[in-house]
């Protein structure tokens, strides 16, 4: 068991849930050399899921200037509300005052329409010891409410820089056991040869890689998407 430093709660290592579909091409993405790799994890359709993306498609707002995405790009007004989970096949690497915080090749990101992906990593590949419980929480209507982590390597601190769902909602209890970081508030993170350009937007924590083309939700003019 792995107690996190500042919390009276300890957190079990196990395997993560991930349910995945019988492995197709179609669900993994390999669209050419320059883009990130994933598979496809399968999120339940349920009734209130499935209102929801009623509700999108009928009445969801879609900006001009959407850029059509060529060879070995994806679009992010192409994935889907709600959102959806996709596993990581290539490394996943986030680094803070000189440290290597995280180092997976099990990250499973969330892709929600207009905004780059968020990428989770398994507890047991993050350096635990760096993390200290931080303030407050928010609550997300797909995923359920989020508590939140600061990093302190050293004398350097990044407050609140990274969340998890300790109890996701059960459509995304494959998020179980795993925590997300701001790309802006730690020094560097990658995905595979890629380093990430942080989303735009002091709410957001999208990473931006290569293949992805947007606008992005976060630019100017964006309020309201």
């Amino acid at each position: 068991m792995l107690q996190l430093r500042g919390s009276s709660s300890l957190w079990r290592l196990c395997e993560t849930r991930l349910e995945f579909k019988t492995k197709t091409e179609s669900d993994i993405d390999m669209k050419s050399e320059s883009g990130v790799r994933t598979e496809t994890i399968e999120v339940p359709l349920t009734a209130r899921l499935a209102s929801e993306a009623e509700r999108w498609a009928t009445h969801g707002v879609r900006p001009e200037g959407i850029v059509e995405p060529g060879p070995g790009q994806e679009s992010v007004w192409d994935y889907p509300r709600p959102p959806a989970l996709q596993r990581v096949l290539d490394r996943v690497t986030i680094e803070f005052a000189g440290q290597t915080i995280a180092d997976t090749t099990m990250a499973v990101r969330v892709c929600e329409t207009a905004s780059p992906p968020t990428y989770y990593i398994p507890l047991a590949d993050i350096r635990s010891e760096f993390l200290r419980v931080g303030a407050g929480s928010s609550a997300c209507e797909w995923k359920g409410v989020a508590t939140y982590f600061s990093l302190m390597v050293g004398r350097k601190e990044s407050e609140q820089c990274a969340w998890t769902y300790q109890n996701p909602t059960p459509e995304y209890d494959a998020l179980v056991e795993m925590i997300a970081f701001y790309p802006d508030r730690v020094d560097r993170c990658t995905v595979g040869e890629f380093e990430v350009t942080p989303q735009p937007g002091e709410f957001y924590a999208g990473w931006i890689t290569p293949d992805l083309v947007g606008p992005f939700k976060g630019e100017p003019g964006s309020h309201g998407w």
